[in-house]
């Protein structure tokens, strides 16, 4: 049986899922966590429902995708790497170059590099990992799925900065989003369970893990989004400052005498979460701490994502439904009840109940003037699906 791999890969995870050609079914899926921190674990879950766990290094995504791919001929998944016939790669930033997802070769892949100053976290691990899947199965073809790609419907009012107009013109200076493929995949399984049409909704997705976006989907459409160059503005994220003014960074660096590529550094390293609490980049290390700063961190965080829901909900003249997603939205319960409380004032009425265990759910009661929604993403499927438009894979099965 021929599969499709999807590969996604985030500032500290990997995540993978291995789909059947054509029923895509999963076969196998899991994830490298913590990546690039303590702590690290490998972990595959097969169809049979047994999961392996290893506990073991995981300094980078190459090292990820040699645990992998060993996983999957170490228990059966497949006999041999040509079953796979066909790699898909989340890459974070296609700029204006990638409206679209595309198969790559050496000149796309270079291009991929040559936009890691848009997401410098992102787009150098997935060069990496595309050029190591590229080396161990070089007659697969492999597409990038950008998730810039679903908000090329911003308009100029949405995405242009308020500072010289050249600077876009000659060197791109404008927002560009990220998480475009999660915010596509959830808004359609929203549209699903309210029953209606998309290009009839309102909607606000919060994809809340280590990197963390807020976009508004007008009409079946990216409106406006919280991340903008580059994935480090917007709200608090796991260790990126989100928004912040420039001439604090000025200030800082004379202070310090650090340069700016230091200080970019330290924006998207050692901040959010990380900088606030001096703890940890992790919410599930900080959910029960009782320390001041991380008490602290998750104020901040909800705060900066409860500014821009009410901003969006200004913007589109109001909101129909509101997704909770990724990590935080999925799993952190006692974060999903202080976003829904903080807009009881609007008419929000929880469904605690419903809110104490995980899974794709309405979290409000029918009554409620904006029906909010745990909708786990998969943007793996978006993936794969995507390997399939682009290339011959589904005509192999």
């Amino acid at each position: 049986m021929k599969k499709i791999l999807a590969i996604n890969s985030g500032s500290s995870s990997f995540k993978f899922k291995l789909f059947s050609l054509p029923n895509e079914k999963v076969v196998a899926k899991g994830m490298a966590d913590r990546v690039g921190l303590p702590g690290a674990s490998f972990k595959i879950a097969l169809q049979d429902g047994n999961e392996h766990i290893e506990h073991v290094e995981v300094p980078d995504q190459e090292a990820a995708v040699s645990l992998l791919l060993k996983a999957l001929k170490k228990y059966h998944v497949v006999e041999d790497l040509n079953e796979i016939v066909g790699v898909g790669h989340r890459v974070v930033s296609g700029g204006e170059i990638f409206k679209d997802s595309t198969v790559v070769n050496q000149k796309v892949l270079q291009k991929i590099k040559d936009l890691s100053n848009f997401a410098p976290l992102h787009n150098p691990a997935e060069a990496r990992g595309i050029e190591a899947f590229m080396h161990v199965l070089p007659k697969v073809p492999q597409v990038a799925v950008f998730d810039t790609s679903f908000h090329q419907t911003l308009d100029p009012v949405h995405y242009l900065y308020s500072i010289p107009y050249d600077y876009y013109k000659e060197y791109g200076a404008r927002k560009y989003g990220a998480h475009g493929t999660s915010v596509h995949y959830v808004t359609l399984e929203a549209a699903k369970m309210m029953k209606k049409d998309l290009k009839d909704l309102k909607l606000i997705t919060c994809h809340l893990g280590s990197g963390s976006s807020i976009t508004a989907v007008k009409n079946g459409k990216s409106y406006d989004t919280s991340m903008g160059f580059s994935p480090l503005s917007g709200i608090t994220m796991g260790t990126r400052s989100g928004d912040i003014d420039p001439s604090l960074l000025q200030h800082l660096m004379h202070e310090t005498g650090i340069s700016m590529d230091e200080m970019i550094n330290i924006l998207n390293k050692k901040s959010g979460l990380l900088g606030i609490s001096g703890i940890s980049p992790d919410m599930r290390d900080l959910k029960y701490n009782k320390n001041p700063r991380a008490v602290l961190a998750r104020k901040i965080f909800l705060n900066r994502i409860v500014r821009y829901i009410g901003a969006y909900i200004a913007e589109m003249g109001g909101v129909d439904g509101i997704v909770l997603t990724a990590g935080v939205g999925e799993g952190d319960v006692g974060m999903r009840q202080a976003i829904m409380d903080a807009f009881k004032y609007m008419g929000v009425k929880p469904d605690y109940e419903a809110n104490k265990a995980n899974g794709q759910k309405f979290i409000t009661k029918p009554n409620s003037s904006i029906q909010f929604m745990v909708i786990p993403t998969n943007e793996e499927l978006m993936i794969a699906r995507d390997v399939m438009r682009l290339t011959k894979c589904a005509a192999l099965a």
